[in-house]
């Protein structure tokens, strides 16, 4: 393609190296695309609290698309622009059909807030990423709110496991994904993947699809792929992405992001 008219990237096993730290070469390349006044959007399953700190490294202040797309984040007012959540009834609904499939399973919400605990756990869910941010209520409570995103652990079964038991048992009403293969799913509201959240992104900055670049490395990122003119993929990606991707660029760790942005930029 010719150079992009804007870049998208997620965040965890693509633009952050080891330690989940940015490195001096992707930082630069970053830097060049900003410079060039091309928009460089993180497009995440973060929460948009923990987008600041990837922001701050990588000098963005900007847009962001969180939860998977069910929320829009503008980094430098630190404000929530859009979100699309999942209603409480349909949270128990959703919660009552996978307990049925996948017995033994815990649940978290995320929600659409800033100012306040927008994590809320029921007792026995394990964080993948650490439990500091569990809060802790029994289940109505933790599915008693509007949820940008239904969380669902299992220890003894994979991701994949707990997706193809999922699509089984419930219809298009909700998005089904994940981020990492150890035993957990990610639900949003139907239609809402990091494709629709980027599409509304890319409309503020008036880039058409087609004149976007994302990357990204887990199943979560795929419509995001597709959806872009050209999705590139890394090489420490899903198999379900790389086999869906325009290219294949090196690993996180080995600055794919940086070696495919350096063409232009």
């Amino acid at each position: 393609m010719d150079r992009p008219g804007l870049v998208a990237s997620d965040v965890d096993g693509t633009l952050l190296g080891t330690y989940e730290q940015l490195s001096e070469r992707t930082a630069k390349a970053v830097a060049g695309v900003t410079a060039s006044g091309t928009p460089f959007i993180l497009v995440s399953g973060r929460p948009p609290r923990w987008i600041p700190k990837v922001a701050e490294a990588a000098g963005l202040t900007g847009y962001a698309v969180c939860a998977n797309g069910a929320v829009l984040y503008d980094i430098g007012a630190d404000r929530i622009v859009k979100a699309h959540g999942l209603e409480p009834m349909q949270l128990h609904d959703v919660a009552h059909a996978l307990e049925q499939a996948m017995p033994g399973i815990h649940l978290a919400t995320e929600r659409p807030v800033l100012d306040q605990p927008a994590f809320r756990t029921e007792p026995g869910y394990i964080n993948p990423w650490g439990n500091a941010e569990n809060n802790t209520a029994p289940r109505a409570e933790v599915l008693g709110e509007l949820a940008v995103k239904l969380l669902i652990r299992h220890r003894d079964m994979t991701s994949e496991e707990m997706a193809a038991a999922a699509h089984g048992v419930l219809d298009d009403s909700v998005t089904v994904t994940f981020s990492t293969s150890g035993g957990l799913l990610e639900i949003s509201a139907g239609g809402v993947t990091k494709a629709t959240g980027l599409s509304d992104a890319a409309e503020l900055h008036n880039v058409d699809s087609a004149d976007v670049i994302a990357f990204g490395d887990m199943p979560n990122d795929i419509e995001m792929l597709k959806w872009a003119g050209c999705g590139v993929a890394m090489a420490n990606a899903h198999p379900d992405v790389l086999a869906i991707a325009d290219e294949i660029t090196a690993a996180n760790v080995d600055d794919g992001v940086a070696q495919v942005l350096e063409r232009w930029f």
